[in-house]
């Protein structure tokens, strides 16, 4: 009897065994042939991999009692990153991980994203399995799933976009006008010296002797004469010829004794209705309206001065208020000023700043391409007009375009301080942000940077940090710069992107680079290696980065490619 127990116990323990041996080989190794990676390779999305990975447990693959943690890693240069990882369980374990049936088995999906590192350029891409059958580690291989990252979107660059300058005002010739009014009584032409001796004509003759004798304006008189609407047509254009040649009478005289020798141009209109309906709409005429309606529903004139004058009650009040003031002879000086010259401005600011106004100096800085004394004009500005934003965000465009980042920000936040919603440094601040891919602090900086100059060049950019490619190309517009190329090589309008390359005035070492990107693709050798030999002409560092590329992995066998790199 006792050797029969011996016997049973030790067939349950070698059932136990074997259950047991079951339990944990029932976890196999799995293979890359188990999964699929989308994309491959994996690519940049502006600056961010993003990666789907499928897959499939086979069928009596997993244990009722599992559970496998699986966690996407990027191994590159000695280092890793790790993505979200995912969960799955068997049908007997309590949990929140997806239930995946023994018998049946089932499929897997797998989102998750890596930030963009260049030398992630050459990389692998692995998943990590982490599984316990009823808490026991069951250890399981990793197993690749792909290699390498195509990261041509990230060649974006905040750096090499124009940032935006505020404008000056400056104006070569200015146009200016003084007007004065010869008022007469109903149905007079006569001049009377209590009109002509009224202030404003006399500011008004002073003005325009002031412009004759200055041989920076330029001035021309006009006399328009009018007769208020009301009298009949036949009247009131007599009215208006008279009241126009005496006018012109009385100024040809005034000017000869003012020595002034300059054009009198004079016309005259016969009933003022333009006058009439601009006076009652801008006064207080409690029945304006209905005075308005009848201007637009009898285009007649007779009809109109009838329709109006039956209205008895307004008709009374037009008599007082409105038509005295039509029964003139309007005097127009045009006066037109001649701003410095570009060569006076950069005399005087080498010479006597102190003679410019500020929209002189403003308009100095752009007649220079010396950055040095862009700087000098703009601190001169910011030292001497203090409260004006365009020039502390101008000095700042400056430290941007020399690459000295914090002082540029440091400049953009002195002109928000002095105007909170200044539009350009709205602009500038968010490629600063989107140098250091802060893409929402960005967008909600040109929130408020709506009319700024190069605005769209910045949002574009925005775009493609975004992964937003069309939307990009949408922004750029016909910009011609190598941003605005990458988006139409992003969206594969490769012929549109060779021609925007083609057409940079400046082009540079990236320029050229993309153009052997598109020839790449397009299957054009000979356009390959010319391209990447003026890239590394200008920078010679860009070998590197085309020898880890894989727009360029199908050449990698060709030896006149791989001696290019040498």
């Amino acid at each position: 009897m006792k050797t029969k127990n011996i016997y049973l116990s030790l067939l349950m323990l070698a059932v136990i065994g074997v259950l047991s041996t079951s339990c944990s080989s029932s976890l196999k190794p799995l293979t890359p042939s188990h999964f699929n990676v989308t994309p491959t390779p994996l690519e940049t999305v502006g600056n961010e991999i993003p990666a789907t990975v499928n897959g499939v447990f086979p069928e009596k693959w997993f244990n009722s009692n599992a559970t496998v943690v699986i966690t996407p890693v990027l191994k590159y240069a000695g280092k890793e990153k790790q993505g979200i990882p995912h969960t799955y369980q068997g049908d007997k374990v309590a949990g929140n991980g997806i239930v995946i049936n023994k018998n049946r088995g089932g499929n897997m999906a797998m989102n998750f994203k890596f930030e963009y590192e260049p030398e992630m350029r050459e990389s692998e891409l692995f998943l990590r399995f982490n599984a316990k059958i009823k808490g026991k580690s069951v250890k399981l291989p990793e197993v690749k799933v792909a290699d390498g990252v195509v990261a041509t979107s990230a060649l974006a660059n905040a750096l090499s976009t124009e940032p935006s300058d505020a404008q000056d005002a400056f104006q070569r010739i200015i146009q200016q006008k003084q007007d004065a009014n010869i008022l007469f009584l109903i149905q007079q032409s006569d001049l009377r010296s209590s009109e002509l001796n009224k202030g404003d004509i006399y500011n008004w003759k002073k003005r325009v002797k002031e412009a004759y004798n200055d041989p920076r304006q330029n001035v021309n008189i006009e006399v328009s004469a009018y007769a208020s609407p009301d009298g009949g047509l036949t009247l009131n254009e007599r009215l208006a010829e008279a009241r126009e040649r005496k006018t012109s009478t009385y100024l040809d005289q005034e000017m000869k004794k003012q020595e002034v020798n300059t054009d009198i141009n004079a016309h005259y209109t016969a009933q003022d209705w333009e006058g009439f309906r601009q006076l009652v709409e801008s006064s207080n005429l409690q029945d304006k309206d209905l005075v308005l309606r009848v201007l637009s529903m009898y285009p007649d004139p007779e009809t109109r001065e009838k329709e109006i004058k039956n209205i008895s009650f307004v008709f009374q009040e037009l008599a007082e208020t409105i038509l005295p003031q039509l029964r003139r002879s309007r005097l127009t000086a045009n006066i037109e000023i001649i701003g410095k010259s570009d060569d006076e401005i950069m005399s005087f600011w080498k010479s006597n700043p102190s003679e410019l106004n500020v929209e002189e100096l403003m308009y100095a800085a752009t007649l220079t391409d010396n950055a040095t004394e862009k700087e000098k004009i703009y601190q001169f500005l910011t030292a001497n007009f203090p409260q004006d934003y365009r020039a502390w965000n101008n000095i700042g465009t400056s430290f941007y375009r020399a690459g000295q980042l914090d002082k540029a920000m440091q400049a953009y936040n002195r002109a928000l301080q002095v105007k909170p919603l200044a539009p350009e440094a709205n602009v500038n601040l968010a490629l600063l942000a989107l140098n250091k891919n802060e893409t929402d602090k960005a967008e909600e900086l040109l929130g408020t940077a709506s009319g700024a100059k190069n605005m769209e060049l910045t949002l574009g950019l925005l775009h493609l940090k975004n992964g937003n490619y069309s939307q990009a190309v949408d922004a750029f517009g016909d910009a011609k710069t190598n941003n605005a190329a990458l988006a139409q090589l992003l969206t594969n309008n490769y012929n549109r992107a060779a021609e925007t390359l083609k057409a940079i005035e400046n082009p540079d070492e990236t320029t050229a680079y993309l153009l052997a990107v598109i020839a790449a693709r397009t299957n054009n050798f000979a356009e390959v290696t010319a391209n990447l030999r003026s890239a590394f002409q200008r920078n010679s560092a860009m070998k590197m980065q085309a020898a880890t590329d894989l727009e360029f992995a199908k050449y990698r066998s060709n030896a006149e490619f791989m001696s290019l790199l040498n």
